[in-house]
């Protein structure tokens, strides 16, 4: 199956006109598309950020992979600089005079965007919608020989097709319309993998993961995006399970430890044939979280994919947490030898206020992000300013992933801690201090603005939060006895903290003054309504919510919060009850229809 085929791709006749009536102008990055206006084909201005940086990333895959086969990406800016790729081969003759190398190899080839690349990275964009995103890649992502937008809408199909001649791009993109999970299925039995596979489900993509596990190429990009935050953010656990395979704790770590959790369901996929991944960057943001990870196969690496594992032990009390890996691995001679973990790492309640510990997991416990990766990602944008509308987000959330402590699972927050004592919180830096005073490290997270993301054992924190009490004393009389605030402040701290301020506590991301967490630049800046098949408006998720306020507790008799359909002599035109008819009505003689 080839992705550059024109099967699918061929737009009907004016489809590339414009805009017909209930149809809008969609502008985005480089693209245009047309869009209806009633909600028949999903489309998200808010994951406008998850496009940008996807095409960031996929430009600076394209360079890793490229670069071995000889072609050098160059980005609009990058021709003065000499940016992008490998250079030619010169010779240096000592006094600064560089010629060409007599009888090299050729100089490399370029790949620009909008230009199909031989040799280049075949795409899929396995839920595509309106093509808004496929459209982007080729226009503005280098290093492309094809870009398959696949949907299982014929609506969504239909508007791809004009979208793509609309913008000019049907060499590269292909539209074709096919349920994702037998498109992927296929492609990996007729051993044509893709090197990138994008996943941008409405909800969950948890059906499509064995899929894409399996149709990625090897060391390809896979990219996945969670909308579902309810599940993986603790509300619903057990869901969670069956569709992750891990249970998700409601505490204040939900956001890293959803990333976490897809990140194992992914490995976990990969391993049932001999995979394995490497997160390139997991980022949450908005409503959602999305992660680039790179598949490989190996033996060998499979088998310590149960040390990279965790499950996590949170106390319902004052919310410390411990890990449990899954496995361990140790060196034996000039190999290494796996085995089981011990444990636990807690006891039958919590050492700090004797409260019950909650379990969740398993999830991945290894590093979010590929470091320097990311700071590839962050010099093509400084290598190319302007070229994505939402860039100054964009170098301030990588600028923080960037800080991060990559081998500390989860973090705690300020005002939790301050909350559990019932202390004032103290500030950012003046907690920050006291840990580097005390020898840890400590960093912030993308995930949450006054996240602590610390390498210092529980017990170090609740003594700076013993001390920071000291300072600004509590009301203790007020404590119950049994309360973890009274059981954590009535033991003496071991450690003296000192939270003399410390520059090396304020971070470089923060100095610089860069937008790490951006307000809501609107009201109800988030998901929006599910597309409707067939067409017609959906009612806005604010009026489904207020319709559902309360729905539970002050459940009414009358009968009016329940859907009614109309029966059968209604439809007939017969019934008694006339406009009024519901299925269940009861009563009501048969009338005859009136001519």
């Amino acid at each position: 199956m080839d992705g550059g085929s024109p099967n699918g791709s061929v737009p009907p006749p004016g489809a590339g006109g414009p805009p017909g009536a209930g149809e809008t102008l969609i502008s985005e990055g480089r693209a245009t598309i047309l869009f209806p206006s009633a909600n028949e084909v999903f489309y998200n201005p808010v994951q406008g950020f998850n496009r940008d940086l996807t095409c960031a990333v996929m430009t600076e895959f394209a360079r890793l992979q490229l670069q071995p086969k000889g072609i050098q990406v160059i980005l609009p800016g990058e021709e003065k600089t000499d940016t992008g790729g490998p250079q030619p081969p010169e010779n240096d003759n000592g006094d600064g005079d560089t010629t060409p190398a007599p009888n090299g190899p050729e100089a490399p080839r370029t790949a620009k965007p909008g230009e199909v690349c031989e040799g280049g990275l075949r795409v899929l964009e396995a839920l595509a919608a309106s093509g808004l995103r496929s459209i982007r890649f080729a226009k503005e992502v280098p290093g492309l020989q094809a870009v398959v937008a696949n949907d299982f809408s014929a609506r969504a199909v239909e508007l791809m097709n004009r979208n793509v001649a609309f913008n000019g791009v049907g060499d590269l993109v292909a539209p074709r319309m096919a349920d994702a999970r037998m498109l992927m299925y296929q492609c990996k039995a007729d051993r044509e993998p893709f090197d990138v596979i994008d996943l941008d489900p409405y909800g969950s993509p948890a059906p499509f993961l064995d899929a894409a596990v399996q149709a990625v190429s090897e060391g390809g990009l896979l990219c996945v995006t969670c909308t579902d935050m309810g599940v993986m953010a603790g509300n619903s656990a057990e869901t969670c399970y069956s569709k992750y395979g891990a249970v998700s704790l409601k505490g204040k770590f939900c956001h890293e430890m959803a990333l976490r959790i897809i990140l194992h369901s992914l490995d976990s996929r990969a391993n049932c044939y001999q995979r394995f991944i490497v997160p390139l960057l997991s980022i949450s943001a908005d409503f959602y979280i999305r992660v680039f990870v790179r598949v490989f196969t190996g033996q060998a690496k499979v088998k310590a994919s149960a040390s990279k594992q965790a499950l996590v032990y949170h106390c319902v009390g004052c919310g410390t947490h411990h890990l449990q890996r899954l496995g361990k691995v140790t060196s034996h001679g000039t190999g290494f030898k796996y085995g089981a973990a011990t444990g636990p790492p807690v006891g039958p309640t919590c050492e700090f206020c004797q409260q019950r510990h909650q379990l969740g997991g398993p999830m991945w416990a290894e590093p979010l992000h590929d470091p320097a990766f990311v700071e590839r990602v962050l010099a093509a944008l400084q290598s190319s300013p302007g070229r994505f509308q939402t860039e100054e987000r964009m170098q301030g959330m990588l600028s923080v992933v960037t800080e991060e402590l990559g081998d500390v699972p989860l973090y705690y927050t300020l005002d939790s801690l301050s909350s559990t004592i019932h202390c004032n919180t103290p500030s950012l830096l003046q907690f920050r201090s006291a840990l580097l005073h005390a020898g840890y490290r400590v960093s912030l997270s993308h995930a949450c603005k006054n996240a602590v993301k610390t390498d210092a054992p529980p017990a170090v924190l609740w003594d700076i939060m013993r001390c920071w009490a000291k300072i600004h004393p509590v009301k203790r009389e007020r404590l119950a006895e049994t309360s973890p605030a009274s059981r954590i402040l009535s033991v003496e701290p071991t450690l003296q903290a000192s939270f003399t301020l410390r520059d090396d506590a304020n971070p470089s991301s923060r100095k610089r003054g860069l937008k790490r967490f951006p307000e809501n630049p609107e009201a109800f800046w988030g998901p929006k309504a599910r597309a409707k098949a067939g067409g017609g408006i959906s009612p806005s998720l604010q009026e489904k919510r207020k319709r559902h306020q309360n729905k539970r507790t002050e459940r009414t008799d009358d009968g009016t919060s329940l859907k009614n359909f109309p029966c059968k002599r209604f439809k007939e035109g017969n019934c008694s009850l006339g406009t009024q008819c519901c299925y269940s009505h009861e009563g009501g003689a048969p009338t005859t229809p009136q001519p």
